[in-house]
């Protein structure tokens, strides 16, 4: 008979971690991110929690990962720790561990609950090499429509679904001749990405906006209904 695999003592305390991913490192995909930060908690020494079984593994949960290419300044995850450490010092030591341009800005003691029901929404600023004018127009028409169904091929196949539904808000700038879009993205299943959106602007109007410009997440947590804002999910308003 198969020895029984050893049993792990339970979490002692739990961090959650806002992360960024920044210039060529936005490439960086969530699997290879996910080694970087396993090889990054062994190098800074931090006192990890493991599961139980016959493989164990540091117990880490991320939630609400940016799509590969999108820059982001807000990224989440969360670890289990098998000491109780300062959160402070382990953002110094995962910042030291970690390569230029995934850089860890806040490490805060977990209050208890779910990290993922807190991040209900997001906020995207999206620079685009296009006309001004025809990106305008292009959210214009985008917003008068009901519901704009795009198509994006999944581990599925093919699947086709609304992304209007998912826009809280949306709004065209010109930026130095350039097209600015400012997004707020509710989180919806399936998840509608921004580039979901750019290709939605692109159905109602005939053009293709499309890898046309860079796309960086600033913000995402929870969603004030009445205002449109996207919070903090690590330190909510009193």
């Amino acid at each position: 008979m198969r020895d029984q695999p050893e049993q792990q003592a339970p979490p002692v305390q739990r961090l959650r971690i806002r992360y960024a991913k920044r210039g060529r490192l936005r490439f960086t995909s969530h699997r290879d991110f996910s080694r970087a930060f396993e090889r990054a908690v062994v190098r800074a020494r931090v006192p990890m929690a493991y599961s139980s079984g016959f493989n164990p593994h540091p117990r880490i949960s991320y939630a609400g990962a940016a799509p590969t290419g999108s820059a982001s300044e807000a990224e989440y995850l969360e670890i289990a720790l098998a000491e109780v450490v300062d959160p402070d010092a382990v953002r110094l030591g995962l910042e030291e561990a970690l390569p230029d341009g995934l850089d860890v800005l806040e490490v805060v003691e977990s209050p208890g609950g779910s990290l993922a029901d807190r991040l209900e929404a997001s906020r995207w600023v999206l620079e685009l090499d296009a006309d001004p004018t025809v990106v305008a127009t292009a959210v214009a028409a985008f917003l008068d429509t009901d519901a704009v169904p795009v198509q994006r091929m999944t581990k599925k196949g093919l699947r086709e679904f609304d992304c209007r539904s998912a826009v809280v808000s949306l709004s065209a700038a010109d930026h130095d001749g350039r097209s600015r879009l400012d997004l707020v993205l509710r989180h919806l299943e399936p998840a509608v990405r921004p580039d979901d959106v750019l290709a939605g602007l692109g159905s109602v109007t005939g053009s293709d906006l499309a890898g046309t410009g860079r796309l960086t997440r600033l913000a995402q947590g929870p969603l004030d209904e009445a205002t449109g804002e996207v919070g903090d999910p690590f330190h909510p308003p009193r």
